[in-house]
């Protein structure tokens, strides 16, 4: 998925400096942004307070949006380099297309894995016809330096290993979750999971305490740790807990991101995570120019034009404001 925010606003990212060794209950407020013709996403990732949870650098939560009489999700062709996305639906379906020759329908609770590496670029459109609800999240997910240019790639799983308790499904979406392991590529120690909650279920899930964390809420209502949280609010951990409390007020649907703090300096601009200035500007000049990224064939439409670069120089930090 594309960052369309048109200000296209700096971001930078990483170093462990500003790292919470120990557990927190941090509430983060989403900013809402246009995707497209008809959708608009809460971003709780980057925030004005926080950047980064691990490696996870973007986190977007949609829906459910009522597209029945609407094009729904219409994403045309972009770039990404450095990074990787995860697209997770509760409801509805997404058609991925990409430059690697992809074609893909992805589905409520499988895995869209989409590796850019060096470079790629993609698509994501509601099919037609399509589904009454789209609701969903998408993800980035910070290449470290030594993976940066690996060749782009897409993988499609629709089956993915869980862990229940009493009220609860986790589905692993990437990493390992209490002994299971998602099939999806990974880069760095990180975690992913989804977690359904029936309405009363009050249980903990084993958390690896080197690893920080957040909590997104996707549905319903659910305290985690004792925090109440909203669909669209998200809750950021910290680091240094062994398990993570969960209370159902109602059926709840919630994602758990978690990884070991990022040691690396980013600099995410508009679709593009890299480590200087110059490339950040290669990247863009070389999508402008219709190299490097290569084509999407089959989207019935023009490609997304590249916003215009800041004035101030792009330069890495931390991982807060």
């Amino acid at each position: 998925m594309s960052n369309l925010d048109r200000q296209a606003t700096l971001s930078v990212c990483g170093g462990r400096g500003f790292v919470v060794a120990e557990p927190v209950r941090e509430l983060l407020s989403p900013r809402r942004v246009p995707l497209g013709e008809s959708t608009e996403v809460r971003r709780l990732l980057p925030n004005l307070g926080r950047r980064m949870v691990g490696a996870w650098a973007f986190v977007d939560h949609y829906g459910p949006d009522d597209i029945a009489d609407e094009p729904g999700m219409q994403v045309p062709p972009h770039p990404h380099m450095g990074l990787q996305t995860v697209s997770w639906l509760h409801d509805g379906e997404v058609l991925h297309r990409d430059s690697t020759g992809s074609l893909a329908t992805i589905r409520p609770r499988e895995l869209g894995l989409m590796t850019s590496g060096r470079a790629i670029s993609h698509s994501e459109e509601s099919p037609r016809p399509h589904a009454r609800f789209l609701h969903g999240a998408q993800l980035w997910v910070a290449l470290p330096d030594a993976h940066r240019q690996v060749e782009p790639d897409f993988e499609h799983y629709t089956d993915l290993p869980t862990v229940t308790a009493p009220g609860l499904t986790a589905t692993v979406v990437l990493g390992s979750l209490d002994g299971a392991t998602s099939p999806g590529t990974t880069y760095s120690p990180i975690v992913g999971a989804d977690l359904a909650l029936t309405r009363g279920a009050e249980t903990s899930l084993p958390l690896d305490p080197d690893f920080e964390y957040a909590v997104l809420a996707m549905s319903g209502e659910a305290h985690v740790d004792g925090v109440p949280l909203m669909p669209g609010s998200m809750l950021y951990l910290g680091c240094g807990r062994t398990e993570l409390p969960l209370r159902a007020e109602s059926d709840a649907g919630l994602m758990l991101l978690g990884g070991e703090p990022f040691e690396e300096e980013i600099i995410m601009w508009w679709n593009f995570i890299g480590r200087s200035q110059q490339e950040i500007e290669d990247a863009r000049r070389g999508w402008m120019e219709g190299a490097r990224f290569g084509e999407v064939k089959g989207y019935d439409g023009a490609p997304l034009p590249a916003p215009t670069l800041p004035p101030t120089p792009l330069k890495a930090r931390g991982r807060v404001r």
